[in-house]
């Protein structure tokens, strides 16, 4: 099968980031009112933060944005450049560039829309021992627009794309986009996945994402998030294996084939629910020492399962290959990687 890896397989739309991670402490969340292991969007409160984290503490600059960390992480697997295409919105400034070199180094066909109005997003990920707190000031991410998939080359890549991904996250920005790409992933029977993100998301944002959810063929959580998703839509369970199976089974507009939901729980096992029968995936346990930075854990889980989807092989590879590819990731600072890929499906 992975002779037909061809450019353009696999499209993603999301918001790019510069991530600034640094460790601190109990007293810097406190500061700034945050909790570890969430993910929120910044607030004028926090804007300071940001400053502070690269004048005070020594920050890394890490190409970051869930969507753009599961792609090159996919792309990583798929070893032939620009089998990936990513989309989303930067400022014309000197993070913008950090960005794109990263992304496209790591051989991603990097599509950004550029704006005037605002800074290239950024990203606070603050490391306090194994856990992280994760605050998004989006600035020019937020001023993506349709416009930008209406372009004659984007459009034709959207076209060319099998598959594509979207995370929650870009929900607060161009649901319109989202359903743009879904509808055409239906119309041409093309293979839509998406992330539930964050649970603010599910609570939140749960009416775009009730929207969306009906194109879904693939849908990815955490616990937190389908403990926040069961909740915010009245399951009345908090039965993880119920949740699932509940979710793979709300309304679908392709009926070619059945929603698979796959739930990530940590250093927990993996739920994944296909065909009416929910399945557990083992993890692997790493000894805490080894353990850098769970930052990006699940956004590499997810960019490892593509990398095998996209090859046509079957879910049980797709989840291996995701299990190693976050194994692989929390072993280092950020969402990176070193060398080739040693899986073998």
């Amino acid at each position: 099968m992975a002779l037909d890896l061809r450019e353009g397989l696999l499209l993603g739309l999301g918001n790019p980031l510069l991530d600034i991670s640094a460790t601190v402490d109990r007293e810097f969340l406190k500061k700034y009112d945050l909790n570890s292991n969430d993910a929120i969007l910044a607030q004028e409160k926090h804007k300071p933060m940001y400053d502070e984290l690269i004048e005070l503490y020594k920050a890394d600059f890490i190409a970051g944005g869930s969507v753009q960390n599961t792609l090159r992480v996919a792309q990583w697997f798929l070893d032939r450049p620009k089998i990936v295409t990513y989309m989303g919105c930067v400022g014309t400034d000197k993070y913008s560039k950090i960005l794109e070199d990263r992304a496209r180094a790591d051989g991603l066909n990097v599509r950004y829309q550029y704006t005037n109005k605002e800074p290239t997003g950024t990203c606070a990920v603050l490391i306090t021992g194994n856990e992280r707190s994760l605050c998004a000031n989006l600035a020019a991410a937020n001023c993506f627009s349709l416009s930008h998939i209406e372009e004659p080359e984007n459009k034709m890549l959207i076209e060319m794309a099998e598959y594509i991904y979207v995370s929650g996250f870009f929900l607060t920005v161009s649901p319109e986009t989202i359903q743009a790409v879904a509808q055409h992933a239906l119309k041409e029977n093309k293979m839509f996945m998406m992330n539930l993100s964050a649970p603010f998301l599910c609570e939140y944002y749960r009416k775009p994402m009730l929207a969306v959810l009906p194109y879904v063929d693939i849908l990815f959580g955490n616990e937190v998030e389908v403990d926040t998703f069961a909740k915010a839509n009245n399951f009345e369970t908090t039965d993880k294996k119920e949740i699932a199976l509940r979710l793979s089974r709300m309304e679908k507009m392709n009926n070619k084939r059945q929603r698979i939901v796959v739930i990530t729980q940590g250093a927990d096992h993996i739920l994944v629910a296909k065909d009416n029968i929910v399945t557990k995936f083992p993890v692997v346990k790493l000894p805490e020492d080894r353990i850098i930075d769970t930052n990006g854990a699940g956004d590499a889980f997810v960019g490892g399962f593509l990398a095998q989807l996209v090859q046509g092989r079957d879910i049980e590879d797709c989840i291996k290959c995701g299990v190693w590819a976050a194994t692989q990731i929390i072993q280092r600072s950020g969402c990176t990687y070193e060398g080739k890929p040693s899986f073998i499906p």
